[in-house]
């Protein structure tokens, strides 16, 4: 999960000016149907080790590097941290039957390189891995398909010492680190994520440093970009050796880039945008070759070139069984080159809400991209204080969901390849630079006392993931 705006993909969409979705009518509309899905869809959730976990010391774990900008004054908006967050580590049995509850098939988590290796290379912490074997065979034994990330943003900070991503030898690092995953949980795992949204790691992390590890250096941010991309390959070419019985593909965060207005300078600003934001993720892990580079920032492309080597995007485009999508918010540009919010704003502030994105990218996927198999692994909203006085009466979040569920149902009858949706998120957790200002779950977390209680989304989509369809509204 995204705490700041990350801007787009452009397609078919960046031909015209910005068009308006209205929202649902709530009185004297015709109703909508139940949308029945294809058989076999995931319906699932989604979470991540550093935003849920809490227990950051607890039987072996190493430091990382969001501990370590956590403690920077001035770097969280609350000040907090996700040393407690929802103490999922100690909690996991009860979360488990929480998801069984509510008839949810998948459960995508992430796993926390530091505490599976404490210093991110050698010694092995049979501790943290003994965790996720449980948590592993507890869903299975739930009847719950494991989804696992590798990498959620939290590197181990005694690896950052070591120049972290700037550092080449990270993506062997991170091969290294996936093959232990791999082989000791490879035969149950049905299906794995490499990174989490590059994108935001470059851009957050390295360019404007919002988010740990606090860089701002845009051409040490091009390096950074190429050796995510690499280890992502690195780490398919490490599980395609252990022969697990799993899947595994990339998760990028995507957006449509839309121009401001019909001018011909807004809708080169979007294309150049989209070349910055998206395909210089997509192009090299599904085409083997980055974009033109001309367009994008020249620090950020030396950084880039710079960090290439002969050999490496024939690693980088190695085949991927799947492509994971977080789809949160659109981009649109302005004919001077600027971001601008023609709709409606969550309560994060850089969310713009607009469903009709969600087939933008998939459209462009399966035009552009050669149809990929697509499983959206976020798609969420934070709660909105006007909402309700009544702290789980989350409406909005249901209005949300069934909105973009409606576009997705359309994009699956236009041809795409969708095959599973992950809601973001299952809990109010840790959300990132924002701390716990903002509550992004379709359970509610006290966190004084940690209790769960589930929000009417969880309930709705719990009649979703049972009967396979979207209600009527």
């Amino acid at each position: 999960m995204v705490a700041a705006a990350a801007a787009g993909i452009a397609g078919s969409a960046c031909s015209r000016g910005v068009e308006h979705t209205p929202s649902p009518s709530t009185s004297g509309a015709p109703v909508n149907p139940p949308l029945q899905f294809p058989d076999g869809f995931k319906w699932g959730v989604a979470t991540s080790a550093y935003q849920i976990e809490g227990a950051v010391t607890a039987d072996g774990r190493g430091r990382s590097i969001w501990d370590t900008f956590c403690a920077r004054p001035g770097t969280i908006t609350d000040g907090s941290s996700g040393a407690v967050a929802c103490d999922h580590y100690h909690r996991w049995d009860s979360d488990l039957d929480l998801i069984r509850s509510l008839g949810i098939g998948s459960y995508r988590f992430s796993i926390a390189w530091p505490r599976v290796l404490p210093e991110g290379r050698g010694h092995v912490n049979r501790r943290g891995l003994d965790f996720y074997d449980r948590l592993v065979d507890g869903l299975l034994a739930r009847g719950i398909s494991p989804v696992a990330t590798l990498y959620h943003w939290d590197l181990p900070q005694a690896l950052q010492d070591q120049g972290g991503w700037e550092n080449r030898d990270s993506s062997e690092w991170f091969a290294d680190y996936a093959t232990v995953l791999f082989t000791r949980l490879g035969d149950r795992v049905d299906r794995w994520l490499t990174i989490n949204e590059a994108k935001v790691i470059a851009e957050q992390g390295y360019q404007y440093g919002r988010m740990a590890p606090g860089r701002s250096d845009l051409r040490a941010s091009g390096a950074v970009i190429h050796h995510l991309n690499l280890a992502h390959g690195r780490a398919v070419a490490a599980f395609r050796g252990i022969r697990g019985t799993g899947r595994i593909g990339p998760c990028l965060q995507l957006a449509p880039c839309y121009p401001a207005d019909d001018s011909p300078e807004a809708e080169a600003a979007a294309l150049a945008a989209d070349t910055t934001e998206n395909a210089l993720y997509l192009d090299p892990l599904l085409k083997g070759r980055y974009p033109n580079l001309s367009s994008i920032n020249d620090r950020v492309s030396a950084g880039i070139e710079a960090a290439t080597k002969d050999g490496d995007l024939v690693v980088i485009g190695a085949p991927v069984d799947f492509l994971g999508v977080n789809y949160y918010t659109p981009v649109v540009i302005d004919r001077g080159g600027r971001p601008v919010q023609p709709h409606p704003i969550s309560s994060a502030g850089w969310q713009q809400v607009y469903p009709q994105g969600l087939d933008d990218v998939l459209t462009r996927l399966r035009r552009d991209y050669a149809s990929p198999e697509v499983l959206i692994t976020e798609n969420g909203v934070p709660d909105d204080p006007t909402d309700s006085s009544q702290p789980t009466a989350d409406r909005a979040r249901v209005e949300f969901l069934g909105r973009h569920l409606r576009v997705l149902h359309q994009a699956i009858g236009e041809g795409c390849r969708v095959t599973g949706y992950y809601a973001w998120s299952l809990l109010d957790n840790f959300e990132w630079a924002a701390g716990y200002s903002q509550r992004w779950g379709l359970v509610r977390v006290d966190f004084s006392t940690l209790a769960r209680s589930p929000k009417a989304s969880a309930s709705w989509y719990s009649a979703v993931a049972r009967s396979n369809s979207i209600p009527g509204d």
